[in-house]
């Protein structure tokens, strides 16, 4: 019976930190895509992908996960570029890529 309850706890946090790995890679997305969008540029392969993840301390104390993630765009659709946005919790720290040509 103990090695039961074991699974079930280890299975539950298994699954809460892929469901918050999914989040953060939802939310990623969306900002990757909302850039290329306000840069006039595609959004290469419609996705974004995990390069990597570490753990932070906050400014409160507790510790998080901080996942950067990688896409590609294109301007003109014959090229192929690299951004890359860093994200702390749901909040973007870093951003590399795309900007708006005509400022």
């Amino acid at each position: 019976m103990p090695t039961m309850l074991i699974v079930m706890i280890v299975g539950s946090v298994a699954f809460a930190f892929w469901s918050a790995g999914r989040g953060a890679a939802e939310r990623a997305e969306v900002l990757g895509r909302e850039a290329c969008t306000a840069a006039g540029v595609q959004l290469l392969d419609q996705t974004v992908h995990v390069m990597g993840m570490r753990l932070y301390r906050g400014d409160d104390g507790w510790l998080g996960w901080e996942r950067t993630f990688r896409f590609d765009y294109s301007r003109d659709g014959e090229d192929r570029h690299v951004g890359r946005l860093v994200l702390r919790g749901g909040r973007m720290v870093s951003f590399v890529g795309p900007v708006d040509q005509t400022i």
